[in-house]
């Protein structure tokens, strides 16, 4: 089935209310958005959401890109060649993983469609659900417990807590959310890079009661092997975030001595399936867990990542709440959320619809 039309555009979308992290503040999210339409007229949709802080990409970038004469010439080109279509992308648009997700995901999205088959299902589903977490930004302690009463309040079971600028009020906020919600939350922490070896060995130490779940990235990228100076005891539930972009760089930290337990997977970083599942079998025979995270995305990315994910034996935690930052999107569907956890379902394709 021949391919016989692409479209791309970009989009701003509102957020539901700002957040801020260790090192931003984000009110609003730009979007890029590619269509691949195919002969009998499915349409695959993929969508890019790069953090430019992390990979070195703008959404803008990944915008000008899809409109290059490089993607106008998949016209004519069989969608059932879709994985050496990704293949060959990747090598053209070499770093530039937000480019390489929109068009994997809607080459995916469209194959899935055409087969009839949805994509978990086509990599061999091997989880039917997980709890994500739902993010609070980095605030003051009433605010984070103001925050986390309100999704008490809609069923939500795990919180994931943005710290990184002051410690000490990083390790008060955990104890107060532990002293008011008890055992009903399970408590993520994300430092974006924001502590040194020293106050990460502090915040462990003062928090090491609160049976936190994880911690993400605590130290900047290029600072890992200090991490070694832990015992493995307290690195197994350290995840790497920005220190790991691609296949390449879980290899390098599954090597020697691991200075992380879990690896966080984001399309948006790996450049769609096709890296996240090099990423995931890197782990898996590593012994390494799988912690799926996003930006703010669209529910077609952030599907997507379900998708893999659910396919992945080794995905042991979900972070993948980016799609409910938004004031608006282009679809709807693709994933449900019941008590907490993300149930996809079995439409082909990814399963969602246009609004």
């Amino acid at each position: 089935m021949k391919i016989v039309a692409v479209r791309s555009y970009l989009k701003k979308m509102a957020l539901t209310k700002p957040y801020t992290i260790a090192y931003n503040t984000f009110s609003d999210v730009s979007l890029a958005f590619f269509e691949v339409e195919l002969a009998n007229g499915i349409v695959g949709i993929g969508s890019g959401s790069p953090a430019e802080e992390v990979v070195g990409e703008t959404t803008e970038q990944t915008a000008a890109n899809l409109q290059t004469e490089y993607v106008q010439a998949f016209v004519g080109k069989d969608i059932r060649q879709f994985q050496q279509i990704i293949f060959e992308t990747i090598q053209y648009f070499p770093h530039l993983p937000g480019t390489q997700a929109a068009i994997d995901i809607a080459l995916h999205d469209a194959f899935g469609k055409f087969i009839g088959i949805s994509v978990a299902d086509f990599y061999g589903r091997k989880i039917k659900a997980l709890a994500t977490s739902v993010t609070i930004g980095i605030k003051n302690v009433a605010g984070t417990l103001e925050e986390a009463e309100g999704y008490k309040a809609l069923g939500f079971k795990i919180l994931k807590v943005k710290t990184g600028l002051d410690v000490d009020e990083d390790i008060e906020r955990v104890v107060k959310l532990k002293e008011k919600f008890g055992n009903h939350f399970k408590i993520r922490v994300d430092a974006n890079q924001g502590y040194t070896i020293h106050e990460l060995k502090k915040f462990m130490d003062a928090t090491k009661h609160q049976g936190l779940e994880l911690i993400e990235q605590p130290m900047p990228v290029g600072t890992e092997t200090a991490l070694l100076s832990l015992d493995w005891s307290d690195r197994k539930i350290l995840a790497a975030d920005e220190s790991l972009k691609d296949p390449q760089a879980a290899l390098q930290l599954a090597a020697n001595e691991k200075p992380f337990g879990i690896y966080n997977i984001k399309l948006m970083k790996c450049g769609g399936l096709v890296g996240a599942l090099g990423i995931a079998n890197i782990a898996n025979n590593a012994n390494v867990d799988l912690f799926w995270g996003c930006n703010d995305e669209s529910i077609i990315s952030i599907t997507a990542a379900l998708h893999v994910a659910y396919a992945c034996p080794n995905t042991k935690y979900i972070d993948l709440d980016g799609s409910l930052d938004l004031a608006e999107d282009l679809v709807k569907g693709g994933f449900e959320i019941v008590n907490g956890e993300m149930q996809i379902n079995t439409q082909p394709g990814f399963g969602f619809s246009v609004l």
